[in-house]
């Protein structure tokens, strides 16, 4: 009878879904308790039916409960991995340098890493990313290399990456095929030739990365996710296949992936050779001090010959040189009498203003007409060769918001000495610099900002490209921005101009300029290009509609660039904050909210997310949107102030297009981990 009634419920419980292994030890108890109700007389048969309930209710419930609750080691079947990561782990190894960085900047190396292995597989495989079945368990792969060095950091999770992002990217390229079909393939040959070279030294990799401009126009799709974007795709091809080095080269890799892998020698063979170094140093240095008596001797005796000699040279090659461009134009050649007579023998009533040249003079010509006299004050070698390249260039070219050359002075007197000036049309209303920042309180109106932006960026595209060849200007600041009786930019001071050959595409260059104007490229590597005064133009724009300078200091000491000062506003979508208080008539919002964009957009420290200045002509003066503006990147030496600005988020605001008043979208490249770890740092 007892086993008719297990056999019974057992029967019953075997029907539920799931339930195909029994609980024996309860079964037994249960079979006990019959037993011993038996034997006390205490069960009858009209108990049969609840002991049936009490035994399908203790069997049946925590099982079929049990049996609902979800799987939490269950996974969808996933393809073995083909990604190498363990030429990722050799490198790490093989490497010194691990900084101590916080979760977002461990992102950023952890995307750089994968995108390293995913070049070495597009080597191997043609193909820039691995199958999307095989997602999963990539993803688990890097996940193990990444425990091996930072342990409780899960990288889909602090860094909210998805997993199918591995297998995707920009405009669905994902063979080596097509992206070569759809770049141009002048660019591409272009890029390969810049890249394959050794790119351990900052300029090699410099020509490399500059060469990534002529492919960005051609990349500008929508992307999956942020793990491979479209600005990864060059230097991932790059690394592959323009690079004779391979990905895996540690120059490839610092220049490309932003990646240190150099190794630091042993301390034994560093203090060996450090003992190399002193013995030839204290040997070497009894010789050279021997052979620099003897030199000074012998130079200061050649000096006093060639000098007398190089002095009439210089006068003559002056001459000769400054004759043949006044022959060739209208260019006046006044006399020093003159040019006293105009600025009243150089009275410092007249000086209306003064740079490291020397000082410009307010003059009155014959017949009542103003002018302003530029009047050097370094007349050396170097001095004589500023001036007829200043001369050089201003006459070469004529446009309304160029400042017109009138002409010029030399002259050699026995009290003066060295005399060159330059004679230009006088501006009434000063510099730019001067209604911004100087003596001038009265603010300049929207109207009159928008009339500034707009001639100065047509008076840049003009020597870049309407001039013949094109002139670089290199020195773009407010104060060269000069103002006419009706407000109309010229812009001024060639001095430092350089004319870019035809073919070029960038010159290497001495460093000039201003701090704060100066493009990062430029002050780095020495590469000029027209984008660099594109950079300068960008922050003298962020001036005019900021009322900031380049440089601000805020209350903390701490001086930082207007341009970043701008970038975090307008990344946090208040792009009209960038504004100065109280501008007089004040524009439409997404008119000013688009000159704001176009400003921050020139001023992007990467050279290939800039446009050109004929780009920016049609952008400020017709209904043509601004692209979006990519993400800055983050400086591997930035300090945690620094990488904590540098965060981005997505965010929205407006501007003009040819459609109205139209939404945009300014895309962060991976979201924070932890949003609370970050300090609200507005520079407002």
């Amino acid at each position: 009878m007892i086993d008719s009634i297990i056999y019974s419920n057992s029967t019953i419980l075997c029907s539920l879904p799931h339930l195909h292994h029994q609980n024996h030890v309860l079964l037994l108890f249960t079979k006990i308790l019959i037993i011993f109700f038996l034997l006390n007389n205490c069960v009858t048969f009209t108990m049969f039916p609840l002991l049936h309930l009490f035994l399908f209710l203790h069997l049946s419930f925590p099982s079929y409960v049990s049996s609902q609750q979800p799987s939490t080691n269950s996974s969808p079947a996933s393809t073995p991995c083909p990604l190498d990561f363990n030429a990722l782990r050799n490198l790490i190894n093989q490497s010194s340098k691990r900084p101590n960085l916080n979760s977002t900047t461990q992102c950023q190396y952890i995307r750089q890493g994968l995108r390293l292995v995913q070049s070495e597989y597009l080597r191997r495989k043609n193909s820039f990313f691995p199958p999307l079945t095989s997602a999963e368990s990539c993803w688990n792969s890097y996940q193990s290399l990444v425990n091996d060095y930072v342990p409780n950091f899960d990288i889909r999770k602090s860094c909210g990456f998805q997993t199918s992002w591995i297998s995707q990217g920009c405009m669905n390229i994902t063979t080596r095929f097509e992206f070569e079909s759809n770049v141009s393939s002048s660019a591409l040959s272009n890029m390969v030739s810049s890249c394959n070279q050794s790119l351990e030294n900052n300029s090699p990799c410099a020509t490399c990365t500059t060469s990534f401009s002529g492919l960005a126009s051609y990349l500008n799709g929508p992307s999956v996710g942020n793990v491979s974007d479209c600005t990864a795709y060059p230097s991932i091809y790059a690394a592959a296949f323009a690079n004779q080095f391979g990905p895996t080269d540690e120059g490839t890799i610092k220049c490309l992936f932003a990646i240190d892998v150099t190794a630091t020698a042993s301390s034994g063979k560093g203090k060996k050779n450090v003992t190399i170094i002193v013995v030839v140093l204290v040997c070497g240095l009894v010789l050279v001090f021997v052979g620099f008596v003897y030199w000074i001797l012998w130079r200061r005796r050649k000096h006093r010959l060639a000098h007398k000699w190089n002095n009439r040279r210089i006068e003559s090659n002056l001459s000769s040189r400054l004759d043949s461009i006044s022959g060739s134009t209208t260019l006046i050649r006044f006399t020093i009498d003159e040019i006293k007579l105009a600025t009243k023998n150089f009275a410092r009533a007249n000086i209306v203003g003064t740079g490291g040249y020397g000082n410009v003079y307010k003059g009155v010509l014959p017949g009542g007409i103003e002018v302003a006299l530029k009047r050097f004050k370094n007349c050396s070698v170097a001095g004589d060769a500023s001036f007829t390249h200043e001369v050089e260039v201003i006459a070469s070219v004529r446009h309304v918001n160029l400042v017109a050359l009138r002409g010029y002075c030399t002259a050699t007197t026995p009290y003066e000495g060295h005399q060159r000036i330059i004679v230009c049309d006088l501006m009434k209303n000063g510099s730019l610099h001067d209604h911004l920042f100087g003596t001038r309180y009265e603010k300049l109106s929207w109207g009159i900002r928008q009339k500034v932006a707009l001639g100065t960026a047509r008076g840049l595209a003009y020597l870049h490209y309407g001039a013949q060849p094109g002139i670089i200007h290199r020195d773009i600041k407010a104060s060269n921005i000069l103002l006419d009786e009706s407000f109309e930019p010229k812009v001024a001071d060639f001095g430092l101009a350089k004319f870019t050959p035809e073919g070029m595409t960038h010159l290497s260059t001495r460093v000039a300029g201003t701090m704060g104007y100066v493009a990062p490229e430029y002050a780095l590597y020495g590469q000029l290009t027209e984008r660099s005064d594109v950079y300068s133009f960008g922050v003298v724009l962020l001036e005019l509609l900021s009322g900031k300078k380049a440089i601000i200091e805020f209350n903390d000491g701490q001086p930082t660039l207007v341009t970043d000062w701008a970038w975090s506003l307008v990344r946090e979508g208040r792009a009209l904050d960038v504004l100065e208080d109280n501008i007089p008539d004040l524009g439409p919002p997404e008119v000013v909210e688009k000159y704001v964009l176009v400003a921050v957009l020139c001023s992007h420290p990467q050279l290939y997310a800039r446009p050109t200045m004929d780009q920016v002509v049609n952008m400020l003066d017709a209904d043509i949107p601004v692209p979006t503006i990519p993400e800055r990147p983050i400086s591997l030496i930035a300090d945690l102030d620094d990488i904590e600005r540098s965060v981005s988020s997505s965010f929205s605001g407006n501007l003009s297009t040819a459609a109205g008043y139209q939404p945009y979208i300014i895309e962060r490249e991976a979201p924070l981990a932890d949003s609370d770890s970050v300090k609200d740092r507005s520079l407002d």
